[in-house]
C-alpha cells in the first residue's frame, strides 16, 4: 500500500458527516471522515491508494484505481473551521480570498453580485470588493437638492432583460421608472430640431433627410454599395459606404457624439457597433444580415420570460425614483461588509504559491491580503500603472486606450423660456436632442430630464442635462465652470430657449477629465495584446473588466460583468474536461499520468477554481457522464470532450446556447438527487474510478 499526501477541500452538508471526494469506484458511496463533526475545513490527510484486484474489476467491469481513506497516527490534528472559500496562509491568518474585485463601480458591483448570488451556497467564493473612493457607483452620480434631482454621469439605461433581472434581484423593482416610449428624439439640422424616425412607418415622412439620401440608404442596406475594404473600418467609413453621406452626417455622427463623445472617423465600427457590423459580415449586407438574424431567432426555441420582470412598452429608457445611484447603493447594501471603501490599492504582486498579494492604503493604515484571482474593473489607465510591475507589455497596451474629457452641465429654466414651436400640447416632450459637429454648436447634446422621468424638477421649471466636450473638443479642460455654462446657454438659445429668456439656474457642473473610453480602430487588438501579455507572463488569475472591455452603455457593463464572473468558473471546467478526456482515452490512469498531472496542476493554479473544487464531489459526476439527467435537464448531443449541448431548461443567461456555459455548470453542480434517482452508466463508473486515482496521485500538497 502506497501513501501519498493530498490536500482536499472539504464540504459540510447538513445532517451529514464531512464529505471528502465524490464516490469510491463502483460503490458510489461518499468518502467520509471518521468524525461526525460538521464544519467547513481544509484537512491535510495521508491518503492510501490501492490497486483494484483483477477479480474486483471483472465483477464490476471497472478498471483503474480504487481510493481508500484513512487517518494516519501522525495526522490526528484537524485544522479548525474557516469560512468557505478562504484558506489559511503560512502564518495561520485567514486572509486568503478566492477573488478580489478592484473597483466598486457598476461593473465591479455586478461581478460581486453575480459571485454572491449565481452560485450554489456551498460553492460561493470568498471575495471582497475594494474602492479607492468613499462611495460606490463609479461615474454614476445622482444629486438631489431644492426640489431637483439630476445626474452628473450616466443618465439612464436600456431596460433589457439582463438589466431588469439585476434591478429585481437588487430589490428595486418598485423604484423603477421608465420613460415614455413615444417620446421623440431630435437632431439639430439647419437651425431646426427635427425628429428622428422611431419606427419603420416614419421613414418616408421624416424631414431630417432628403429623398435622395433615403434612396441611397435603402439601396445600400440591400447590398448595392462598394464591397468592404481589406482593413478594419471606422464608423465613418462603414456608414458612408453602406448607407451614404446623409445618414452619417445627420444621424450617426451626432449619435456617436451622444453615446461615446467620440470622433466617428476614429471609432472602430467593429468594436463600437459590433451588432451592426456583424449584420454585413453574416448576410452580405445590412438587411441581408438582419433577415438571417430573424430567421435564426425564429428557428430557436423561445424560453419563458422571467415572470418577475416588468415588461417595458416599446423602446424606452429606465432609471429609478431617486436616480441611478439607487442601483449601486442597493447592490452594495446587499453585499454588506464585502465592500471596502477608501481602500486604495498601492501594489499587486504574484507570490511563489501562485496567489496574488495586494497592499492597500486604508483609513486604518496599510492592509495586505492574498487572493487567488483579481478582477480589475478600474479604468485602463489606472490598471496600467498597477500592472506595470507585473507585466510591462500589458501595462503598455492598456495605456494606449484614450478617455476624452466630458462635462455634465445641469441647468434649469422656467417653462416660459421654451420656444413655442418646440412644445407639444403645451409641454416640452421628448427624450432630448443631439447636435452634429457641423451645425456650429459646442454642446454635444441635451437631455430633457424633467420630461423624461417624473419628479426631477419643481412645478413650472424645466431641467436640462447638457454634455459638452468629448474627443473633438478636449479644450473644455481649460475652461471654468461659468464659461461652460455660458457655452451651453448660448447654444440652447439657438434652437430651444427664447433669446430673451432669463439666465438659467445653475444646479451643477461636473467635469470628468477622463470620461468615456474610446473604442478606436484597433481597440480589440489592444485588449487582446494586454490579455495575452498577462497570460504569457503567468498571470492567468488577473481578469480585465469594465466599460473599456464590455462597452460604455450601462446595460453592457452589467452584461459584461456577468460574463467575467462566469469566466472564473468556466476556465477551471475546461481543465476538468481535459483531465476527463485523458483518462477516458486510456485503459489505465497511469498510462497518461504525466499529461493528467500537467492538466490537474494547471487546474489547481487557475484562480477562481475554488468555486468548482468545493463542489467537485457533485459536479464531476454529471460533467464526466455527459448523459441525460432528467426530462427537464440537458440533452447529450455529442461524445465526451465535445462541448456542444442543447439546454432545455429555462436559462436566462444562455438563451439556448450551443456551447458550454457557466449557467449549465450551475445545474450540473446540483445533481445530488439525479445520482440517486437514475441508474448509473458503465462509462460513468469507469471515469469516476480513474479520476479518483488521478485526484489522489496528483492533488499533492
Amino acid at each position: 500500500m502506497t501513501t501519498v499526501a493530498a490536500d482536499f477541500r472539504c464540504i459540510a452538508y447538513p445532517s451529514k458527516s464531512l464529505v471528502l471526494f465524490p464516490f469510491t469506484n463502483c460503490q458510489r458511496k461518499p468518502l467520509k471522515m471518521p468524525s461526525a463533526r460538521i464544519y467547513n475545513g481544509h484537512s491535510r490527510l495521508p491518503i492510501h491508494c490501492t490497486r483494484s484486484s483483477s477479480r474486483r474489476r471483472r465483477r464490476s467491469s471497472c478498471s483503474g484505481w480504487r481510493l481508500q481513506c484513512s487517518i494516519a497516527e501522525e495526522s490526528s490534528t484537524i485544522a479548525p473551521p474557516y469560512k468557505a472559500g478562504a484558506a489559511e496562509d503560512d502564518s495561520g491568518a485567514s486572509s486568503v480570498f478566492d477573488c478580489v474585485v478592484i473597483g466598486a463601480g457598476i461593473s465591479g458591483l455586478c461581478i460581486a453580485h453575480a459571485l454572491a448570488t449565481k452560485r450554489a451556497d456551498d460553492a460561493a467564493p470568498n471575495f471582497i470588493v475594494t474602492e479607492a473612493r468613499d462611495r460606490v457607483g463609479g461615474n454614476i452620480t445622482t444629486v438631489e437638492r431644492d426640489g431637483y434631482l439630476w445626474e452628473q454621469g450616466p443618465n439612464s439605461f436600456q431596460p433589457s432583460d439582463s438589466m431588469l433581472t439585476l434591478v429585481v434581484d437588487s430589490g428595486l423593482k418598485d423604484d423603477l421608472v421608465l420613460g415614455d416610449p413615444n417620446a421623440p428624439r431630435f437632431v439639430l439640422w439647419d437651425d431646426e430640431l427635427r425628429p428622428v424616425p422611431s419606427k419603420l412607418t416614419d421613414l418616408p415622412f421624416f424631414d431630417l433627410m432628403s429623398f435622395g439620401g433615403k434612396f441611397r440608404a435603402g439601396f445600400g442596406a440591400l447590398g448595392f454599395r462598394p464591397p468592404p475594404p481589406g482593413h478594419e473600418e471606422s464608423v465613418e467609413e462603414f456608414v458612408r459606404r453602406n448607407l451614404g453621406d446623409e445618414v452619417f452626417e445627420r444621424l450617426i455622427e451626432p449619435f456617436c457624439s451622444g453615446v461615446y463623445a467620440g470622433d466617428p472617423s476614429k471609432l472602430s465600427m467593429k468594436a463600437a457597433f459590433g451588432k451592426v457590423w456583424d449584420l454585413e459580415q453574416n448576410g452580405g449586407s445590412i438587411l441581408g444580415g438582419a433577415f438571417k438574424a430573424i430567421q435564426k431567432r425564429s428557428r430557436t426555441q423561445r424560453l419563458p420570460r422571467d415572470t418577475r420582470l416588468p415588461k417595458p412598452n416599446g423602446q424606452t429608457v429606465g432609471s429609478f425614483r431617486k436616480g441611478l445611484a439607487m442601483l449601486p447603493a442597493a447592490i452594495s447594501a446587499r453585499l454588506g461588509s464585502k465592500v471596502k471603501l477608501s481602500w486604495k490599492l498601492s501594489s499587486i504582486l504574484k507570490l511563489e504559491n501562485g496567489r496574488y498579494s495586494l497592499t492597500y492604503e486604508t483609513p486604518e493604515g496599510l492592509v495586505s491580503l492574498q487572493s487567488r484571482s483579481v478582477v480589475m474593473t478600474i479604468p485602463s489607465h489606472v490598471a496600467s500603472s498597477l500592472l506595470r510591475t507585473l507585466s510591462a507589455n500589458a501595462a503598455d497596451a492598456l495605456s494606449k486606450l484614450y478617455y476624452p474629457p466630458v462635462a455634465a452641465v445641469s441647468i434649469s429654466y422656467p417653462k416660459e423660456a421654451i420656444r413655442t414651436k418646440c412644445l407639444i400640447d403645451g409641454e416640452l416632450k421628448g427624450f432630448g436632442q443631439l447636435h452634429p459637429r457641423s451645425q456650429g454648436v459646442e454642446t454635444l447634446g441635451t437631455i430633457y430630464s424633467s420630461s423624461l422621468f417624473p419628479d426631477r424638477a419643481p412645478p413650472g421649471r424645466i431641467l436640462l442635462l447638457n454634455y459638452i466636450g468629448g474627443a473633438t473638443n478636449p479644450e473644455i479642460l481649460s475652461k471654468t465652470e461659468s464659461q461652460l455654462v455660458e457655452a451651453v446657454d448660448r447654444d440652447l438659445r439657438k434652437m430651444l430657449i427664447n433669446l430673451n429668456a432669463e439666465d438659467p439656474l445653475v444646479l451643477g457642473v461636473k467635469v470628468w477629465p477622463q470620461a468615456i473610453p474610446q473604442f478606436l480602430v484597433g481597440h480589440f487588438d489592444i485588449l487582446e495584446a494586454a490579455k495575452a501579455a498577462l497570460s504569457n507572463g503567468g498571470f492567468n488569475g488577473i481578469y480585465l473588466a469594465g466599460n473599456y472591455v464590455s462597452g460604455v452603455a450601462l446595460g453592457r457593463c452589467v452584461e459584461g460583468a456577468y460574463e467575467v464572473a462566469n469566466e472564473t468558473v468556466l476556465v477551471p471546467i475546461i481543465h476538468l474536461e481535459r483531465v476527463a478526456n485523458l483518462l477516458f482515452a486510456s485503459s489505465s490512469a497511469a498510462v497518461r499520468r504525466d499529461d493528467c498531472a500537467m492538466e490537474f496542476n494547471e487546474l489547481m493554479e487557475v484562480n477562481g477554481a475554488v468555486a468548482v473544487l468545493v463542489n467537485l464531489r457533485r459536479g464531476l459526476f454529471d460533467l464526466l457522464r455527459r448523459s441525460p439527467v432528467d426530462a427537464e435537464g440537458f440533452e447529450n448531443k455529442s461524445k465526451l470532450g465535445d462541448r456542444d449541448f442543447s439546454c432545455r431548461r429555462s436559462c436566462r443567461t444562455c438563451r439556448i446556447s450551443s456551447s458550454l456555459r457557466p449557467c449549465h455548470l450551475e445545474s450540473w453542480l446540483n445533481v445530488d438527487r439525479h445520482c440517486s434517482e437514475f441508474e448509473p452508466f458503465l462509462e460513468r463508473d469507469k471515469m469516476i474510478s480513474r479520476f479518483s486515482a488521478v485526484n489522489a496521485i496528483f492533488t499533492v500538497a
